[in-house]
């Protein structure tokens, strides 16, 4: 017997093997039970900043023709082009990349983007947490920001998205990372609630904030604010970018998770973004994955 879920069953690009053609991906994504993709844009590969209308609308019919929706557009490129640098060449480059980030997912039927707001600070670099980002001229993270410069930075350059996103009709969600930066659910609402754009949300990510907060009241807090969740598990024992494991295998409060999207009438798109993949059998990963998310959104029926 199918499970029924409230929300929708998708997946991150980045979840599936480098080389692997989109095609191949679309029709993987069908066959293990999932509704939707989240694309990745990057430097290279068969979607770009530089990708032609008709490249576009070839992924948008290969998607559809596989019987997947294409919902978000993500990028690692923000790791280069971040919103909070003190170079203004890079904080403009950021706000291109944004702009042109809401043209193609228009053009691929997407209706959200997930977007970095800034750093104030990173202590990774970017070849742990972003395959196939492309080369990183400038890492954003090796700026340290002074946070109320951050704050203000990020918050603007979001601002001045917000027609775009309405002219597109593609919302963008403001993801947590690890960066030092909007640290708490009440600053994180402050922050969006300052921008003051219906288009402009958050990207929840599950496992992200396991490391210093609970998501569960992540997710009550933003409530009709979120525009996309990310499936990530960590084991907080970790402290590291080590902690990352399959859905269920960590620390994440499933069943509170599961209840709290119910509560706040989340009905959209979760996506497993599943980094760190398997060494050998990824799919296992992939087919694993699907039947987690069920098991997890089984627990509020």
């Amino acid at each position: 017997m199918r499970t029924v879920r409230s929300v929708q069953k998708g997946i991150n690009q980045w979840s599936f093997p480098d080389d692997m053609a989109l095609s191949d991906i679309f029709t993987a994504v069908h066959e293990f039970g999932y509704e939707g993709i989240e694309v990745t844009l990057s430097t290279s590969g068969p979607l770009t900043l530089t990708s032609s209308d008709q490249e576009l609308t070839q992924i948008r019919v290969m998607a559809d023709d596989a019987g997947v929706q294409i919902n978000s557009v993500a990028t690692g490129l923000y790791w280069q082009f971040s919103f909070t640098s003190n170079r203004s060449d890079i904080r403009q480059r950021a706000s291109d990349l944004a702009q042109r980030q809401l043209e193609i997912a228009q053009a691929l039927g997407a209706d959200c983007i997930l977007v970095c707001p800034g750093t104030v600070g990173v202590d990774f670099t970017p070849d742990q947490v972003v395959p196939d980002a492309g080369e990183i001229a400038f890492f954003a993270g090796s700026e340290v920001i002074p946070y109320e410069v951050a704050y203000d930075r990020s918050q603007e350059h979001l601002s001045q998205l917000a027609d775009t996103a309405k002219s597109c009709k593609v919302s963008i969600g403001v993801e947590n990372i690890w960066n030092k930066f909007l640290l708490s659910p009440l600053e994180f609402k402050s922050f969006i609630d300052g921008i003051g754009s219906p288009w402009i949300g958050a990207y929840v990510d599950v496992g992200n904030m396991l490391a210093f907060g609970y998501p569960e009241q992540w997710i009550r807090i933003l409530a009709h604010r979120i525009k996309r969740i990310h499936l990530k598990d960590y084991r907080r024992a970790s402290g590291s970018l080590d902690g990352f494991v399959p859905l269920l295998a960590g620390d994440v409060n499933w069943p509170e998770v599961a209840q709290a999207l119910r509560d706040v009438h989340y009905t959209g798109y979760v996506n497993a973004e599943m980094v760190p993949r398997y060494a050998y059998h990824q799919f296992e990963l992939i087919r694993s994955t699907s039947s987690a998310i069920d098991a997890i959104f089984s627990f509020i029926q």
